[in-house]
Order: C-alpha cells, then structure tokens, then sequence
C-alpha cells in the first residue's frame, strides 16, 4: 500500500511540473509575440523583460532542462547533443533599427552537480577588443544563435555557437563563438582557433544590405600540393588539386570594397572567396578554397526563421 501512494505521489508531482513548465511555455510564447511585433520601442522592450522575468522563473523549476520548448521563431532555442547546455536568444528591434540581443544559458555545472542558468546581458557596445576576449554571461557580445556544435578532444568538451545579429540599419554582424563549461559558469571565447594566437572568435561585420553566408555542413574542400614529376626526362614542380568532402562551418569572408576603408564595416562585402574551419586534432583549423554554392547547398541566402529543433552534429575526437 506504502508503494503505490508514493507512486500516486510521484505521479502527481510529474503532472504538476508538466502544468508549470506549459503555463511557463504559454506566457512566455505570448510574450515573445508582443516582443517581436508590438508597435511601439516601449512596448516591445517591456514585453523582452517580463519575458526574461518568466524564462528565469521557468528555468527555477526542478528539472526544466528536461522541458521541450515550443516557441515562436523569433526565439532561438538551442541544445547540445550532450544535453549539458541549452541557449536562449532573441532581439528587440528599436524604431531606430538598432538591435539589442537577450538570452539565458542553462548549463550543467559538475562542481554543484545540477543544472543552472546565467542570463545573458549585451555588451556590444562596450566589450574591446571583441575577437580576442574571453567574456561571461553578464558581459556578452550580442547574438542570435543559429546552431549549435559539440566538439571534443581528450577529455575536455567545447560548444561551437554560430550567430547572427541585425546590429543596426548600417551593418549586421556573423560570429563563430566557442563556449565552455569552466569554473561554474559557461565562459564565452576560447583559444581553439589553430595558428590563430589570438583569436577567441570570430566575428564578420558587414554592410547591412550585403548577403553573408555562414553555416555548418558537408561541402567541398579543393586541396593544392606541389609534387616534383619527371617530363620529357627532366624533374620539373607541378600543381595538383584535389578536391573532398568534409564537415565544415563555412562562410564568406568579407573585405572593404576599396583601399581605405578598413574597420569601416559599412563598406565590407563578401570578396568572392569561400572560408572555412575544420575540427582537426581539437583545433578549427581554417581552410581556403571551400566551395559551399553547390547546386543543392546554397548557403547565400536571406536570414531565415531560427531552427527550433536540437542540433544534431557532434565531434568526437581523442
């Protein structure tokens, strides 16, 4: 008798999470409605913060990382493969046309053993040097993630993130942005950019009109290597190109569109070239010559709605 009134217990527990986290789910979809299409600065901004007041309220309830969300699309909501992180990101859109991003991280945190959450604080404007600083949740360089990879070498997981974000009516902006789980608190930009010393990011900024592509996915890769032959009984240095698939997150680089406008980001464009990295040896290692506008692939397109499902790529490497 004692088992089945603690299963009963249980039974009612679970159906009372459920009904919280879909009220949670609810107020929350309505919210980010008014937040994408209220007609006035204040309106959308009031709805973002009673839309973080009620994702923070949401993520307090016990085991809300088991939840799956159904948000509008303007709401990105991304899982790793390994379920240890979740991201949350959205904009506001001011009348102006300038873009400010918000967001929540839930993360497994192995010091306490349980899941947590930082909320997410745009600091676009302020962070320096915005390529090479490692940042935290309450000092973050704005975006909307569109996807999110999971890779690993030895024993230590890295969390890839590709986003996006409007900026302003000038220029938008694309960043590759690693994310790990140190210290009990999910840090923004690491070193795992190969020959790269610096680098803890990358981020594309452009003019607004512009279209930039950047995405994860198989394409081809053409590979130049210099081979000594012998002709017409001679040795002489010939070129051969080979070309292969691989995963990659590939994207257009941009440039000025003339000599002295470097850091003037209004007047980048893509340069025709296609850049990309590769997960080799638990590095990005970037690569030239990749050719992602196969007949199938293109990646140049308008920005498009915010995948809602969980991201299926995964790394693993030792």
């Amino acid at each position: 008798m004692t088992i089945v009134l603690l299963l009963m217990a249980a039974g009612v527990a679970v159906a009372q999470d459920r009904s919280l986290m879909a009220a949670h789910q609810q107020r929350l979809a309505e919210l980010f409605e008014r937040t994408a299409s209220a007609p006035t600065d204040n309106e959308r901004y009031l709805a973002s913060e009673e839309a973080v007041q009620e994702l923070a309220a949401a993520l307090d309830e016990e085991q809300s990382e088991r939840w799956q969300w159904k948000l509008p699309n303007s709401v990105s909501v991304l899982t790793s493969p390994d379920k240890k992180l979740r991201v949350f990101t959205w904009a506001v859109v001011s009348d102006e046309g300038e873009f400010e991003c918000f967001g929540a991280v839930q993360f497994y945190n192995d010091r306490s053993e349980q899941y947590e959450y930082r909320l997410l604080n745009d600091k676009s404007d302020e962070v320096i040097g915005r390529e090479e600083s490692v940042l935290r949740p309450d000092c973050w360089l704005g975006a909307i993630y569109q996807d999110l990879l999971q890779t690993t070498a030895s024993d230590r997981t890295y969390y890839t993130l590709l986003g996006w974000n409007g900026v302003d009516n000038i220029t938008d902006m694309r960043v590759i942005e690693p994310v790990t789980l140190r210290g009990g608190t999910p840090q923004f930009g690491a070193a795992v950019f190969r020959r790269e010393r610096n680098l803890r990011r990358v981020v594309l900024e452009y003019r607004g009109d512009a279209a930039v592509g950047m995405g994860y996915d198989e394409q081809t890769v053409s590979v130049t290597t210099r081979e000594r032959v012998k002709k017409n009984g001679r040795y002489v240095t010939v070129e051969k190109t080979k070309e292969h698939k691989e995963r990659m997150i590939i994207f257009d680089e941009v440039e000025p569109q003339m000599e002295g406008m470097k850091g003037l980001f209004q007047y980048y464009v893509p340069s025709g070239a296609e850049l990309a990295y590769v997960w080799v040896d638990g590095k990005w290692e970037l690569r030239h010559g990749a050719q992602g506008r196969l007949a199938d692939k293109k990646l140049n397109k308008s920005f498009a709605p915010l995948p809602k499902s969980s991201p299926s790529y995964e790394y693993k490497q030792n």
